[in-house]
């Protein structure tokens, strides 16, 4: 097996149509098992535009396996010492390849690089059952040091995507200190 190539796209990847499409159906494609329940019927997690303006601004990283983009992750400075991490999508045929894994590492390497101290992210939750992926990612982001820091509701956070749920939605975000080396 070949290794997982990351890179962050270059702004120029922005005007690749091919590119953004592959990008937004994979998010789409994982986000849509990854938060089924979440959302009303129609609501779509990213739009090509969305990946163009992202990559654009120099965030929008992708792991490559044989060359085929199989991931990708969204990563942002928020402030002069937090980055966040999101949009973290992995190709469901290659699970367990570790590519979800490798783009964490990828993101947080990054974000120290650029001498942020603390990586965040937010997970959208139901706020009243229990979601087999989101209990998954919660109990992965803790084995991977990451800790909550609070809860806020999507009205607070992301107003205009509010009205596209489907079930009353919080988000959990969590964080971890990068000056913490990794396991």
């Amino acid at each position: 097996m070949h290794p997982i190539e990351i890179q962050l796209l270059p702004v120029a990847a922005s005007a690749d149509v091919t590119v953004m499409e592959q990008i937004t159906d994979l998010i789409n494609q994982v986000y849509a098992v990854a938060e089924n329940g979440l959302w009303v019927d129609g609501a779509a997690r990213a739009t090509v535009d969305e990946v163009a303006d992202l990559t654009r601004a120099g965030q929008i990283a992708v792991a490559r396996l044989n060359g085929r983009i199989v991931g990708c992750v969204r990563v942002q400075r928020l402030d002069s010492r937090k980055g966040e991490f999101g949009m973290l999508a992995a190709d469901s045929g290659n699970r367990g390849a570790g590519i979800g894994r490798e783009l964490v590492r990828f993101a947080e390497q990054k974000s120290r690089r650029d001498g942020l101290t603390t990586m965040q992210l937010e997970l959208l939750v139901p706020r009243n059952w229990s979601h087999p992926a989101k209990d998954f990612l919660a109990a992965w982001y803790t084995r991977i040091g990451y800790r909550i820091l609070r809860t806020a509701t999507i009205d607070e956070t992301y107003p205009a995507l509010a009205r596209l749920l489907a079930t009353p939605c919080d988000f959990v975000i969590y964080e971890k200190n990068l000056a913490v080396p990794d396991r």
